[in-house]
């Protein structure tokens, strides 16, 4: 009989420890799902403008941003990557730095760290960069964008 009482306290104990378990992934889950949903409202631009055909439709952001690593920044420049975590930003400049690249970091007013890889004073050449990027790196930077600096 003893042994059917301890049967039966351990089986209820081991019970409640799983219900703890699945109580701690939901927790988990949801603040994943939830610094997933801020991150992409985070990445979500502030004002776009279409370009020109000149440019194959391309999309132009315009930010305020800080040079925050690299040479400078001029009016237009190519972007490859954008990211809230500053390590992640300097692992892809040094990445591209590497690649002969002259790239640059900035910083716009939200946070967010710009890689950029070529900057031009006018949009057309760095239209037709962000091409000749897309066009060699595919598909890895397939999401490359003109940022306009202001």
């Amino acid at each position: 009989m003893k042994s059917k009482i301890f049967l039966l306290g351990l089986i209820v104990s081991l019970m409640f420890s799983l219900e703890s378990c699945k109580t701690k992934e939901s927790a988990y889950k949801a603040a994943y799902e939830a610094a997933k949903e801020r991150e992409m409202q985070e990445n979500t631009p502030a004002e776009i403008t279409p370009v020109d055909k000149t440019s194959d439709q391309a999309l132009i952001q315009k930010e305020k941003v800080t040079l925050v690593d690299g040479a400078g920044i001029l009016q237009y420049s190519v972007v490859i990557g954008s990211f809230l975590n500053k390590t992640n930003a300097v692992s892809l400049k040094e990445r591209m730095d590497k690649q002969g690249f002259k790239s640059s970091l900035a910083q716009n007013e939200k946070g967010m760290y710009r890689v950029i890889v070529a900057t031009y004073g006018e949009k057309s050449s760095a239209a037709t960069e962000r091409n000749r990027i897309k066009e060699k790196y595919y598909p890895e930077f397939q999401d490359a964008w003109l940022l306009e600096k202001y």
